[in-house]
C-alpha cells in the first residue's frame, strides 16, 4: 500500500498544481487494474476530506476504437466532484491539463439503484437523460496512457457541462441520438449513441455492476456520464466547440 500511496500522492500533486508527470506504468510495470482503482480511491478520500462533494460517476473507454487504442477490452470509471461542473460554458485553460472535448449523454438518477442491477432497473431509476460535454484531462505527459495510467488518474476526469434539455429514456430510443462536433466553425466528426457499448444504458449497467465490486453504489441525484459518442478532440485556449444533438439541442463551449 505504501507504493500505491506514493503514486497517489504524485498524481494528486500533479492534479492540484497543474503539471504533467511521466506515465506511472513506465515506472511501476507490475501494477494491476485493481491497484490502479485503489490509487484512484486514495485520492477520492483526499478530495472528500478537503470538503468536496461527489456529484456522480463517469464511464470512459466505452467505444471499441478507444479500447483498441490502448489495448484493453473493457471500459473504466472515475468519480465526479462538485468543482468539475462548469455552469457558464467557459473553460479556464489555466486550470485544466491537456483538455479534450467529448460529446456524451448524461443520466441523472431519481432514486438509489440498489443491488438489483438490470437494464430495466437503470431506466426505471433514471429521472432524465441530457446532452452533455465532458472535457477530459490528463496529468500523464502527452496523454501517453495505458489503462493503468488513466484509471489511477481518475479515468482522466476534467470538467463537464450538462444541457438544460431533458430526455425521457422511457419515451426515446437513446441509441438513435446523433451528435455532431464542430471546432472553430469546422465539422470534426459525428456519431450515434450506439458507439457507447451499443447502447448508453449498457454502459451504465456495466458501471453499476463494477462499482458494486468496490462497495460503491449509485445514489439518488447522481450524474452519470455514459461515455463519448465520438472520439475526443484536443482543445487549447481560444478554441470554440459546438456539440449538436439535433432535436435535442446544442451545447457551445469556449476555452479561455
Amino acid at each position: 500500500m505504501d507504493k500505491l500511496k506514493k503514486i497517489a500522492d504524485k498524481l494528486y500533486d500533479a492534479s492540484n498544481n497543474f503539471y504533467q508527470i511521466e506515465p506511472i506504468s513506465n515506472t511501476y510495470k507490475d501494477l494491476t487494474i485493481d491497484d490502479a482503482y485503489k490509487i484512484q480511491l486514495i485520492n477520492h478520500k483526499k478530495e472528500l476530506e478537503k470538503g468536496k462533494k461527489i456529484t456522480g460517476k463517469k464511464i470512459g473507454l466505452t467505444s471499441k476504437g478507444m479500447q483498441d487504442a490502448i489495448g484493453v477490452d473493457q471500459p473504466d470509471f472515475g468519480i465526479l466532484f462538485d468543482d468539475m461542473e462548469v455552469k457558464d460554458n467557459i473553460i479556464d485553460t489555466s486550470k485544466i491539463l491537456q483538455p479534450k472535448v467529448e460529446g456524451e449523454l448524461v443520466f441523472v438518477l431519481k432514486e438509489d439503484i440498489g443491488k438489483n442491477i438490470t437494464y430495466e432497473r437503470i431506466i426505471e431509476a433514471t429521472d432524465y437523460v441530457a446532452p452533455a460535454i465532458e472535457i477530459v484531462a490528463s496529468r500523464i505527459e502527452n496523454w501517453a496512457v495505458t489503462i493503468i495510467d488513466t484509471i489511477a488518474d481518475n479515468a482522466s476526469c476534467g470538467q463537464y457541462i450538462v444541457s438544460d434539455i431533458k430526455i425521457d429514456p422511457r419515451k426515446t430510443d437513446l441509441k438513435k441520438i446523433e451528435m455532431t462536433v464542430y471546432k472553430n466553425g469546422e465539422f470534426i466528426n459525428k456519431g450515434f449513441a450506439t458507439e457507447v457499448q451499443g447502447d448508453p444504458v449498457n454502459a451504465v449497467v456495466w458501471l453499476a455492476k463494477t462499482l458494486g465490486k468496490y462497495g460503491v453504489e449509485f445514489n439518488k441525484g447522481d450524474v452519470i456520464l455514459s461515455g463519448a459518442i465520438t472520439g475526443a478532440v484536443a482543445a487549447e485556449k481560444g478554441d470554440k466547440f459546438i456539440c449538436d444533438y439535433g432535436e435535442f439541442g446544442k451545447i457551445e463551449i469556449e476555452f479561455d
